[in-house]
C-alpha cells in the first residue's frame, strides 16, 4: 500500500525532534559573521563591513541546484552523523568548498528560503512518548481537521494528507500526524481529545518500536540509481524513553535551538554554552555524552522540499509512505533488508492494528515504517 502526499504544510524531514511549529525563515536576519576583509569588487561606496558584507551576500545562488550549494547540500543534510565540534568545518572538508563559502552559503540559503532551518536534530522518541497517527475523518471535515492541527495542537507534526493507490484496508484514513506528548501525559487521551475537536471519527496510534533508516538528502538522492544500498542491513535502534538531568536539559535546549542565519558561524557552540551557563568544554562533553546515549540525531539542514523556491524551483517531485506486509518473527530482518536501500529517508518498526488489516507497514522514496504481517511496519521515501 503506498501513499501519496497531498499537502505538507507542517513538516519534520527526517522523524526525529519537533517542536510542532513550522518557523518562518528568518529573512531580514543579520547576515554572518564569516570574516571577510575584503571591499566588493566595483563598489565605490566606503561601507563598514557588515554592510559590505550584506551587499555580497545577497547576490549569491540560493537555490539547491547551483552546484557549488549542491555539493554542500549533499553533506550538510543527512551525513553529519551526531554531534560534532565544528560542524562546518566537516560539511567543508566533506564537500571539498571551502569552509568560509561554505557558511555564507548556508546563510543565504536560509534566509532565502531554500533551507528552512538549520540545526542539530534530537532522536525524540527517546526523550518523549510520541507515535504516528492515522485519522479518519469525514470528507466534509478534512479540510479543517488539517488545519485546527496544523495551527492549533502544538503537540501535533508532520500534519500530511494523504491519498492511496488502489482503495485498500485503511485507504479512508487520510490525514496524519506525528504526536508528541511530554512524560506523565497520555497519548491516546490527547488524541480522543483531538478526535473531538476536529470530528474524527476514529483514528490509530502507532508508535515507534524500533529505528533503520532516519535522513533526508534530498539533493543527494537525486542522482541515486534505482537498486542502491548499503553492503549491509540497517541496524536497528530500539526505541527507549531516557531520563535527563536537570544540567543535561540545559545543555540539550540550547543545542537543539534552530540556527539563524547570523549563527552560521565558526564554533557554532560557544554562544550556546554561554546560553546553557556553562563553560564550552563542559558544553563538549555533556553534547558528548548525550551522543553516546543515541540522543542525539545529526546536524543538519533541511531544505524547503514540499513547496516551491521563491524562483519556483523545487527539491522533489514525489513523496510517498509506503506499507510493507511482514510475516510473524521476521519484522528486524525485514526492516534491515527494507532499510539499507539509500532511496529510503525513513524506515521504522511501528504496528499498524486491525484498521489496516493488521498488515506490516513500509517504505519508499522518503520514509519508512515497519510492522508485520497482521501487524505493521511502515517506511517513507522521495524521488526527483
Amino acid at each position: 500500500m503506498m501513499s501519496d502526499t497531498l499537502r505538507q504544510m507542517k513538516e519534520c524531514p527526517d522523524g526525529v525532534e519537533e517542536d510542532g511549529f513550522d518557523h518562518e525563515v528568518e529573512r531580514n536576519a543579520q547576515c554572518s559573521t564569516v570574516n571577510v576583509q575584503r571591499r566588493l569588487p566595483g563598489c565605490s561606496l566606503d561601507l563598514d563591513k557588515r554592510a559590505r558584507w550584506s551587499l555580497f551576500t545577497c547576490m549569491l545562488p540560493v537555490e539547491h541546484n547551483d552546484p557549488i550549494n549542491a555539493k554542500i547540500l549533499a553533506i550538510s543534510e543527512d551525513k553529519i552523523e551526531g554531534f560534532v565540534r565544528e560542524p562546518f568545518e566537516e560539511i567543508a572538508r566533506r564537500s571539498g568548498v571551502d569552509v568560509d563559502v561554505v557558511m555564507v552559503r548556508i546563510a543565504a540559503m536560509l534566509r532565502a528560503g531554500t533551507i528552512r532551518r538549520v540545526r542539530q536534530t534530537l532522536l525524540a522518541t527517546n526523550l518523549a512518548d510520541g507515535a504516528l497517527v492515522a485519522w479518519k475523518v469525514p470528507p466534509d471535515k478534512i479540510d479543517n481537521a488539517f488545519d485546527w492541527m496544523f495551527q492549533r495542537d502544538p503537540f501535533s507534526g508532520h500534519v500530511v494528507l494523504r491519498s492511496t493507490d488502489a482503495v485498500t484496508a485503511g485507504s479512508d484514513y487520510k490525514l496524519w500526524t506525528t504526536l508528541k506528548v511530554p512524560h506523565g501525559f497520555s497519548l491516546r487521551q490527547h488524541a480522543e481529545l483531538l478526535a473531538k475537536k476536529v470530528g474524527a471519527e476514529h483514528f490509530r496510534i502507532m508508535p515507534a518500536k524500533g529505528i533503520f533508516t532516519l535522513g533526508v538528502g534530498h539533493v543527494r538522492r537525486k542522482t541515486i540509481e534505482p537498486g542502491n544500498k548499503a553492503n549491509e542491513p540497517a541496524r536497528m535502534i530500539p526505541v527507549q524513553i531516557v531520563d535527563l538531568s536537570e544540567a543535561e536539559w540545559k545543555v540539550l535546549l540550547a543545542l537543539k535551538r534552530e540556527f539563524r542565519s547570523d549563527e552560521i558561524q565558526a564554533t557554532p557552540w560557544t554562544a550556546r554554552a554561554n546560553e546553557a551557563g556553562v563553560p564550552l568544554e563542559e558544553f563538549y562533553r555533556v553534547a558528548g555524552e548525550l551522543n553516546a546515549r543515541k540522543i542525539i540525531g545529526r546536524f543538519s539542514t533541511f531544505l524547503e522540499h514540499v513547496k516551491p523556491s521563491a524562483g519556483g524551483v523545487r527539491v522533489t517531485r514525489f513523496n510517498a509512505l509506503f506499507h510493507w506486509a511482514v510475516p510473524p518473527d521476521r519484522e528486524i530482518e525485514a526492516g534491515g533488508e527494507v532499510g539499507r536501500h539509500h532511496i529510503l529517508t525513513h524506515c521504522y518498526w511501528r504496528e499498524a492494528g486491525p484498521e489496516f488489516k493488521n498488515v506490516s507497514f513500509g517504505a519508499g522514496g522518503a520514509k519508512s515504517n515497519l510492522p508485520r504481517f497482521r501487524r505493521s511496519f511502515i517506511a517513507n521515501g522521495c524521488a526527483k
